[in-house]
């Protein structure tokens, strides 16, 4: 596909099942990580199911035919390599990282976890309680926990307003027919990308996932590779509210944002200019504002969420319950201001610079390498060079972030709280 010289040669096979192989050859390297990623995550799940992807995550590595669980952990572990997983709300991703001459390893092991688990009833009530255990730890994470009562808060019932994790109550009466059932029906070689990157050679990866998927439910009849998921109809959302989260905590938390753009959406360069001016570090002007200045909150930064079809832009705060009220002001000040008279020229080139500086040195693994392969093939459906995505954050014009903050930021904005409050202590301020 493409010679990076920051990287290496990118190379794409699909076979004739659907399923996508892309590597990027490293030479340089003496380590290989390999992932494979699924286009499905907890936006696919009805109410009910909800969780069950990342309750199929935690269980594809209980067993298969061929190995139980400590057979997939120890033979990666045995030549020092590693394996995860992650779930997010539009896909999941299995990956390994291992030296080089121990990538065979890493294929066999992982294609047939992913392609031939079993699912074994009592590794499902394992796992469930391991789940129950990590949806309760989350509860007691009050910084965290307050960015999915935004999400709540913006989307409501929507499946990307629930927890990725599910709830006590959709997980507890889970059963293994509904796992197996939605592991079947989802787990389809379109929806699958395999991406490798380091020290490899791509007809050589192309063969190996072709003999290691041999014989699994993965080795299908022929298809076309399923294409992004679309980037239509536009998702509703709810109109700005306050929900919040009564916690008798030392600190309370707070994420204030609208939605906002979607991930193919033009502007999404500007906004992440914008984004490093706001609240993108220690530059910026919330964290000057809120922390240097007035010394408020510890934790004080802005963020982007973006998906298929719609998107978010928040703030977060961290700070003591008597000094909410105060914080909220200044942000909301501070957005207003920038809604109204835009940045300055020099946090244009500071914001631009952040981006290009982040995104080259976030490339600089295997792993991070890996992904970029995967995520271009799966969400954009393209792979820009490091070249041509540095150059369309040089071309983002002060014009074209002052009229996106002018749109975005003087949006109604919802509001969530975790801490010693109750919901009639804060109102929704347009």
């Amino acid at each position: 596909m493409t010679t990076d010289p920051l990287g290496g040669t990118v190379r794409r096979t699909v076979l004739p099942s659907g399923l996508r192989v892309l590597t990027e050859a490293i030479p340089t390297m003496r380590s290989v990580s390999f992932g494979i990623w699924v286009a499905i995550g907890s936006r696919d799940e009805t109410g009910s199911l909800s969780g069950v992807s990342h309750f199929l995550e935690h269980l594809l590595f209980k067993g298969t035919r061929k190995r139980n669980a400590l057979e997939i952990s120890a033979e990666i572990e045995a030549v020092g390599g590693e394996t995860n997983a992650f779930t997010t709300k539009e896909y999941t991703c299995y990956y390994a990282r291992v030296l080089d001459a121990d990538l065979p390893l890493a294929i066999d092991v992982m294609c047939d976890l992913v392609a031939d688990s079993v699912l074994d009833s009592a590794d499902v009530e394992t796992e469930r309680g391991v789940i129950l255990e990590e949806i309760a730890m989350h509860e007691d994470e009050p910084g965290d926990e307050v960015h999915d009562l935004f999400a709540q808060a913006v989307y409501g019932d929507h499946p990307l307003g629930r927890l990725i994790s599910g709830t006590e109550e959709t997980i507890s009466p889970m059963s293994r027919r509904q796992i197996q059932g939605f592991y079947r029906r989802r787990y389809l070689p379109p929806s699958i990308v395999i991406a490798a990157a380091g020290n490899l050679e791509h007809t050589t990866v192309v063969k190996q996932v072709r003999q290691a998927l041999q014989g699994t439910p993965l080795d299908t009849e022929p298809a076309q590779p399923a294409a992004p998921r679309p980037a239509t109809p536009t998702i509703r959302t709810l109109p700005a509210r306050t929900l919040v989260e009564h916690r008798e905590s030392e600190q309370a938390h707070v994420v204030l944002g609208c939605p906002g753009i979607d991930r193919l959406d033009e502007r999404r360069f500007a906004l992440g200019v914008l984004n490093n001016v706001l609240g993108g570090g220690m530059s910026s002007r919330l964290f000057q504002e809120i922390r240097e200045r007035r010394g408020l909150a510890y934790s004080v930064y802005s963020y982007a969420s973006q998906y298929a079809d719609s998107g978010l832009f928040a703030v977060y705060a961290g700070c003591a319950p008597g000094k909410v009220d105060e914080v909220l002001e200044l942000i909301r000040t501070e957005l207003a201001e920038v809604a109204a008279h835009g940045i300055t020229e020099a946090e244009l080139a500071r914001g631009k610079g952040m981006a290009k500086g982040s995104y080259v040195l976030g490339l600089e693994d295997t792993g991070s390498r890996m992904s970029r392969l995967a995520k271009g093939e799966m969400l954009y459906g393209d792979l820009l060079s490091v070249d041509e995505l540095l150059a369309r954050v040089d071309a983002v014009s002060a014009e074209e972030v002052n009229t996106l903050a002018a749109d975005l930021l003087s949006r109604p904005m919802s509001l969530a709280v975790v801490g010693p409050f109750g919901e009639d202590d804060f109102t929704v301020t347009d």
